[in-house]
């Protein structure tokens, strides 16, 4: 490999690995081994979101038409006319389309699919033909492993917080739970137009640097947490219930030093000046988002979800429906938030912030009509609190080992590879339709599936995935399509 300013890339790589534990190189190895089943490909929600970088790359402004137009056929149903005409609903008082998916994947996008669109362009210079619209394989492929490098790093990043309280073997197993034991895996590789595994890597992130300035805090660090906390926003909006870990923290802070005998007020006006800037920071962060807002809706405050909120909370549906309910649907996150609480004997006030924050993010997600997702494996919302999940599980498993120190492990890896494998085929079943992709579900019938459907027609499916998998997904879309008008035709008669 050749030099470049002074340094071998190829030695420096290898020594860097060198300095990783064991079990650092195998969560490396699981996603090297784990990118061929990435499917490239924007569906659903991933037209909006992607719409973003493609338009602005394309087209040079936010014009959407073309994306609504090539879409696929269940997002296209009520938005785009068998003449390719784009139903005049679906336009804003500015003329814009109704794009109010968040433009932070797209930001995240941008340093792989920019890259891409510049040699696309380069070589059709010299004569290859390759479309450069945005839509043929070169972009879809960047943008589908970026999606897959952003939600590793997210559970890179969730990994290293947890070694701060736990031994690695519980953090490495409490990653690789989380990571193919919930829903996360359908939106890193199945569906990587979403933004979920996006919100992982911008949480995971800003928790990461959190954690790393806890104890003393410049004001330079105050201003790189505001851009970390604009940048989860951009990404995902449900996220400001996170920003609640910099304000209790603080809060905790001004009463400490309110209370002290002798009031530092020279302290209270240090922490009051790098909450401003703390501010300041996250609202320059966040201008991509009240600009784009601006330019669609004509007010930056208009985030498109007007409309959208219930006037009773679905608490107990969040969490135990059938409807995707997310401890019904991925039951290894009973364990993760157990842990949460568990964390309380270790750190207190993690675990406070960690829960309240928690909660806040799952009393705003009852309040949603869309509490279920719609479409959605689990309640895919609670993706964002992979590295709350991370953190909680590897607690759990550590408070296990020193109840159990000799059987812990195999306990552990047991629980594990149980819950791992039965999410698998949960994924399977919900990926091909054996169980609706709306609306509840019948236990029976997936119990069923999941042993006797399921090892039918994995190893067709799976062998399909590999071999032809733009026959297989139109398989899947037109299945799709089929059942949305049947959940549709439902609720219509209600």
């Amino acid at each position: 490999m050749p030099r470049f300013l002074g340094f071998n890339l190829r030695e420096t790589i290898l020594k860097k690995l060198r300095t990783f534990s064991g079990y650092r190189k195998a969560l490396l190895l699981l996603f090297l081994l784990a990118l061929p089943v990435v499917n490239p490909w924007v569906r659903g929600d991933g037209v909006g979101y992607y719409a973003y970088i493609r338009s602005l790359l394309i087209e040079h402004q936010l014009d959407f038409a073309n994306d609504w137009r090539s879409a696929n056929e269940s997002f296209v149903m009520g938005r785009v006319h068998a003449d390719g005409k784009v139903d005049a609903n679906q336009y804003t008082r500015t003329g814009h389309l109704d794009n109010h998916f968040t433009v932070g994947p797209s930001i995240l996008w941008a340093p792989f699919v920019v890259p891409v669109h510049c040699a696309i362009l380069v070589l059709q210079r010299v004569g290859v033909n390759v479309k450069a619209n945005g839509f043929s394989r070169p972009y879809i492929v960047a943008m589908a492993l970026a999606t897959a490098l952003y939600g590793f790093l997210g559970l890179w990043l969730s990994f290293g917080l947890a070694c701060s309280y736990c031994q690695e073997r519980w953090a490495f197993l409490a990653t690789v739970g989380i990571w193919f034991g919930s829903s996360l895996p359908v939106y890193m590789y199945f569906n990587p137009s979403w933004s979920h595994a996006h919100s992982v890597f911008v949480v995971a992130l800003f928790l990461w640097y959190w954690h790393r300035t806890r104890q003393s805090r410049t004001r330079a660090q105050w201003a790189i947490l505001g851009l970390l906390s604009g940048l989860m926003l951009d990404v995902y909006y449900l996220n400001i219930a996170v920003l609640l870990i910099p304000v209790l923290e603080s809060v905790r802070q001004y009463a400490e030093k309110w209370r002290r005998p002798e009031r530092d007020w020279a302290a209270l006006s240090r922490l009051f000046t790098a909450n401003i800037i703390y501010c300041f920071a996250l609202l320059v962060a966040f201008l991509p988002t009240l600009i784009t807002r601006q330019i669609i809706y004509g007010n930056p405050l208009d985030l498109g979800y007007s409309g959208e909120w219930r006037l009773k909370p679905a608490l107990l549906q969040v969490l135990f429906s059938s409807n995707h309910g997310l401890l019904t649907w991925t039951p290894i996150l009973n364990g993760a938030i157990l842990g949460l609480f568990l964390l309380r004997k270790r750190d207190k006030e993690l675990a406070g912030y960690l829960l309240i924050s928690s909660v806040v993010f799952y009393v705003m997600v009852s309040w949603h009509t869309s509490w279920d997702g719609l479409s959605s494996f689990g309640n895919r919302f609670f993706i964002s609190l992979t590295p709350f999940f991370v953190l909680g599980l590897a607690v759990l498993f550590q408070r296990s080992s020193e109840l159990l120190p000799r059987r812990a492990l195999v306990i552990a890896s047991s629980v594990i590879s149980l819950f791992v494998l039965w999410n698998l085929a949960f994924i399977f079943q919900w990926g091909t339709h054996l169980v609706p992709a709306r609306g509840p579900i019948s236990w029976n019938q997936m119990a069923h599936n999941q042993f006797s459907e399921v090892p039918k027609q994995a190893l067709r499916d799976v062998k399909a995935y590999a071999i032809n998998r733009s026959a297989l997904m139109q398989q899947i879309e037109q299945a799709d399509v089929r059942q949305l008008r049947q959940w549709q035709g439902a609720n219509t008669t209600k």
